[in-house]
């Protein structure tokens, strides 16, 4: 079962001692509405393409032991991507090919830790007041 991080969780993680790439990463999977800003650091890997290009993100983040996902609202894209994500690690693991790890969605998504965080240079970058100033489509 999947479980859920709070955006103070994550924001605590980002400002830690932790290395992103290494010790931790965020993969953001929105597709067109990415514009506009997002998590410092964050992967785009864009819910629409996920499934062909899962194996090639596992591969390349199979050492890092904590996996965050989210979308606009981690209600859909997020979760499910985190899902097929967290399937082909286990599967890794289980081959012997994969360290022990965690995956993780982001509670509300973006939508949430913008609100809470976007003028934090630390743990938000490009965001825009033109497209969360007044998010129509909330």
């Amino acid at each position: 079962m999947l479980k859920y991080i709070s955006p103070d969780e994550l924001a605590a993680i980002i400002k830690s001692d932790k290395v992103p790439g290494k010790d931790y990463c965020v993969i953001d999977v929105r597709d067109d509405d990415w514009v506009g800003g997002n998590i410092k650091g964050a992967q785009n890997a864009p819910s629409s393409q996920f499934y062909v290009h899962v194996h090639d993100l596992v591969q390349k983040t199979k050492s890092i032991p904590t996996v965050v996902f989210h979308c606009a609202l981690s209600q859909v894209r997020g979760p499910k991507a985190a899902r097929i994500y967290a399937e082909a690690r286990d599967q890794l693991e289980g081959d012997g090919e994969d360290i022990p790890h965690q995956v993780l969605i982001l509670r509300g998504g973006f939508s949430d830790f913008q609100a809470k965080f976007k003028d934090d240079p630390e743990l938000v970058e490009n965001w825009s007041k033109e497209v969360w100033g007044n998010p129509e489509w909330l």
